[in-house]
């Protein structure tokens, strides 16, 4: 089987899956990280040397206070949970894009993984 050098995943939908189950559109995006630790581990384990998230555009900021929050928490509390497993299997995480435009809660922890 080929493994590709590079996978690229846009993480689209998991709010609307979440309605989809009479959930609310957060509790999505909190399984969608969930999945993303699934999906790193896999890509270290099959060989994939660049795994690129597409996670969050410029058009998510529009989205309500409460979601916006919350996804920043989900990426906070991510960095922080994964960081010793990422030192541990050698994952360098590299986020590219508007960064300052995050809040500082969730921009200093992701500063210090990167």
């Amino acid at each position: 089987m080929r493994i590709p050098r590079h996978l690229a995943i846009i993480m689209d939908g998991n709010g609307r899956w979440a309605v989809s189950q009479g959930k609310p559109r957060t509790y999505g995006h909190e399984i969608g990280s969930e999945r993303v630790r699934e999906i790193v581990t896999a890509c270290r384990e099959y060989g994939v040397e660049v795994l690129t998230l597409y996670s969050f555009s410029t058009e998510n900021w529009k989205r309500p206070d409460f979601e916006i929050s919350t996804l920043m928490n989900i990426l906070k509390n991510y960095v922080l949970s994964e960081r010793k497993l990422m030192l541990d299997k050698g994952i360098r995480l590299h986020a590219i894009g508007q960064i300052d435009r995050l809040p500082m809660y969730a921009r200093i922890p992701l500063r210090k993984v990167m």
